[in-house]
Order: structure tokens, then sequence, then C-alpha cells
């Protein structure tokens, strides 16, 4: 949604938080740019400027406010209004997957030259892709040193630096004052949570009830749990093991992960995957707008605006978790995958009684495993080492460097995933807006009880064309409509 200079003027004026993280208020006459919601005192039209994105106004010569602090606005979500291709450079970049590579090996990592990759962001946002990282490195840096006690040598290198010389020198230049001051003001504050804990803001409205609901139900047993509206799991990264717990902080719109000391240097993975899981990207106003023009699914939205896409920690994970679920309910495919983990994970030796406990196996462990003794078919079985040999060599890439539909394509080449299971994996695992389950069972249903007729395969597609970019949504609001329809015939 395109916004006039006075329409922005005017949601500055009013501090209306529908916009916060939308734009960007530069204001010329002090040098400092700000969120719409800044407690500060209204600029003067003539003295401000507005930027879509942080980093532009940063290219131009802006400092963040310290007093409502940019870094900590809720996200606009990486695929909108921007091109496939920076879609999945900018996921890679807050992924932290991009902190050795030069920009060559990112372009080749995107099937792109340098040169273009470097045009498509220039195209978008006005600044460079080096720009983007250094600007995504400094905001979590700022974070860190305002809501941690974390030594400010764990942040420099925990944000994506290479060296404290480095981390300095920019930060200096994007606040105009070194990270020590900003601790001191904070400290000074007393605003600092206890522990190793990182607010991560969401844009209302948000159904937590339902994603709750959601993902409690397929918690895989010994790896994660909820337990009222608290989220645990146990994480992996090559050898090393924690644990992460998140909570929801509804007063302040944004979601408290908390993780162990031994994490820090993986912060932006945790960080990003936590978004993922919990859609905190999303954007409900924008996707409202779309699909309220389907009469079918408009008074779905109505009844619950903020509904989220349920995501997964990690991809591979769900792909597993989805061929286990294959003609199983989905109470017997946890039972599965309790068993699965508790067979092929690793245990946690410091995990506390009734904790959890186990890492997910990895692709290579279950590449190997003879899993059809957990008590399934030998053909799925067989479709779950394939997907993890596929996850294992590289064959099959579950993250940015390939579309989504060249992830799919990929995926469905494979025993035992056709394309529901694709697309499933490509909706929840990888976080796909536009993924589309087709030929979903209680999709047909939903569809089925709320306009009468019963649509399949091409049909289907067609219906479903006017949800794009959105399908993955409209697939979460007809499922849900068809427990509120359970409830009332109880």
């Amino acid at each position: 949604m395109e916004l006039s200079e006075s329409q922005c003027y005017r949601a500055l004026k009013s501090r209306d938080a529908r916009f916060d993280g939308r734009f960007f208020v530069g204001v010329h006459s002090t040098g400092i740019y700000c969120r719409t919601v800044c407690p500060a005192k209204t600029p003067l039209l003539k003295n401000v400027r507005f930027y879509r994105h942080a980093v532009e106004a940063e290219s131009a010569g802006l400092r963040p406010c310290l007093r409502c602090r940019p870094e900590t606005a809720p996200g606009t979500p990486a695929w909108n209004g921007t091109s496939t291709t920076v879609k999945r450079a900018l996921r890679l970049i807050s992924e932290g997957l991009v902190e050795e590579w030069s920009m060559t090996t990112l372009a080749e990592r995107l099937g792109v030259t340098d040169r273009h990759l470097r045009r498509l962001f220039n195209e978008h946002f006005g600044v460079s892709p080096i720009a983007v990282i250094q600007q995504h490195r400094v905001q979590l840096a700022k974070q860190l040193l305002s809501d941690t006690a974390l030594p400010i040598t764990e942040i420099a290198f925990a944000s994506g630096f290479n060296s404290v010389r480095r981390f300095n020198h920019r930060f200096k230049q994007t606040y105009g004052r070194p990270p020590q001051a900003i601790r001191r003001r904070k400290e000074a504050e007393g605003s600092r949570t206890e522990g190793l804990t990182v607010g991560l803001a969401y844009r209302p409205p948000y159904d937590l009830d339902h994603l709750f609901r959601y993902l409690r139900v397929r918690a895989i047993p010994g790896v994660e749990s909820l337990e009222g509206s608290t989220y645990q799991r146990v994480v992996q990264f090559g050898d090393i093991t924690g644990s992460i717990t998140v909570r929801p902080d509804s007063e302040k719109n944004r979601m408290l992960l908390t993780l162990d000391p031994q994490l820090v240097p993986f912060l932006p993975q945790v960080v990003a995957r936590i978004r993922r899981l919990f859609d905190l990207q999303c954007d409900p106003d924008a996707i409202r707008q779309s699909l309220r023009s389907d009469p079918v699914l408009k008074p779905l939205l109505k009844k619950r605006p903020g509904l989220r896409l349920p995501g997964t920690w990690c991809p591979f994970e769900l792909g597993v978790r989805a061929i286990l679920g294959q003609q199983v309910s989905v109470k017997g495919a946890s039972t599965l995958a309790g068993r699965l983990v508790k067979k092929y994970g690793e245990k946690r030796k410091d995990a506390a009684a009734g904790y959890v406990e186990y890492a997910f196996p990895t692709p290579q462990r279950l590449s190997r495993a003879r899993v059809e003794t957990i008590g399934m078919p030998k053909k799925r079985g067989a479709a779950i080492r394939a997907f993890a040999q596929a996850v294992a060599t590289g064959d099959v890439q579950l993250d940015a460097h390939e579309s989504a539909d060249d992830q799919i394509e990929r995926l469905v080449s494979l025993p035992g995933i056709g394309p529901w299971t694709a697309q499933y994996i490509a909706m929840r695992g990888m976080g796909e807006p536009d993924g589309f389950p087709i030929d979903d069972l209680g999709l047909i249903q939903a569809l089925e009880n709320l306009e009468g007729s019963r649509l399949k395969g091409k049909a289907l597609l067609e219906r479903a064309e006017m949800w794009r970019p959105w399908r993955g949504y409209a697939t979460m609001h007809l499922w849900t409509s068809l427990a509120d329809v359970s409830k009332k015939g109880k």
C-alpha cells in the first residue's frame, strides 16, 4: 500500500501504531530518523522526509532515534514489494548466512551476477547489499546493548562483526556515539531485562491463542513443548546444543526470546527462525486488504483478523514430520515423531527431568536410519531416508538459495513426497506466504461448507488464483473455519 506524504504526516501526528515500521520519519533539522510512534514532539512537515526502509534513512545521513529505537519496530515482510531475488537475499542476510561471503559469492548463490544484485538492491532500497548487511548487524547490536547484559565484545561477534574495532567504528558512524555510551545510558535507566532475553516485535492484531493451539498439538515430544503461552525447545548448531524459551509480551506487541549463553554466537539464526516460527513479520492489514475481495474469506478475516501462518524452527524437521503424518492423525504423527526423536535424536546431558531434552535428528543420521522400525510402513521409512539424504548432500536446500518453485520441484522428485507435502513444507517450513497444499481434504471440505461446491485439482487452483500471493493465509483461514464448525456442532 503506497502512502502519500500527507497520509504519512497524519499518521506521524496521531502516533498511529498501525503504521509503525511501514515507513520511517527522517527529521532533517535534527539529523535523526524515527518511528511513527516516537514520543518526541512532532516536527514541522517542512523539516521531514519519509523513508520506506530504515536503511534508506541511514544512507541519507540520518541517525536512529534513541528514544523510539527504530531497531525494535515491527518488521516489514521481506517479500512485500520486492523481487524474488531480493526476498531470498534478505532472508539469507537475516539468518546470518552471508557473514563470510563476498558479494560475488552471495550473487552466485542466488543465481545472478553481483552487478545485477547491486542493481536490484539500489532499485528497491536505494543502497547496496553491503549497506543492508551492515545495517542489519548494527541494529541487532544496538538491541543487545539496550536489552541485555552481554559484554560488548560478545555483542560485536554475535552481531556478525569480525572485529571489535570494526564494530566500534560502524556503531559510532551510525549512532554518533560509541557502544559504551549506549550501555551506560541503559544501565542508568535500568531498562534491561534479566538474563539473555531479546524482544521481537510483531504487528497487531495477533491471534496468539490460535497459533499456540495449532503448535501445541503438533509439538514434537522431547524436542519442544508449549505450556500455557510459553514455548520451549532444544536447538542444535553443529556440536553446540542449548534451549530457548519464547513467551508473549502482549502489552508491548512483542515476543520475548530467552536463550542459553552457549547459543549467543548463533543469535542471528535463532532470531530469524523464531520470527519465522511465530510469523512475526506478518502484515495482517496487507493480507486483509488483499483477501477481503473474496466473499467467502471476508467474514473469516473479520472473525480472525490476526490469524498467523504457523512456521517451524527447521524446515527439515517439518518435512520429516509431514511425511510421518501421511495418512495418520495429527496425534498419531506426534506419537511417531516422539519415537523417532527418542531413538535417533541426541539427548542433552544437562537436561532436567521432565524438560525438553532431545535435539531433532540430523539429516545425516536419518539418511542411514531404519525409521520404519518405530511403527510405520517401509515405504514411508524409505521416503524419510531419501528426503534426509537429499538434504544431507545438498541436492535439496531448504533455505533461500533457490526460489520456492524450484524447491517444490526438487521435493516432488523425491519418493514419497507429493505436491501436497512439498507445498506444505514450503508454506510452513520456508515461510512461503503463497504456499498452497493442493487437494488438501480439509481445504476442500471447508470450501464446500462455505460455498457449496467441491473443487479439486485444476478447478481448486483456479478458485485460489485470486488469493495470490497469500494462498497460505487463505488456507489457514479455511482450515480454522472447520474447527469453528466443529465447535458449533458440539
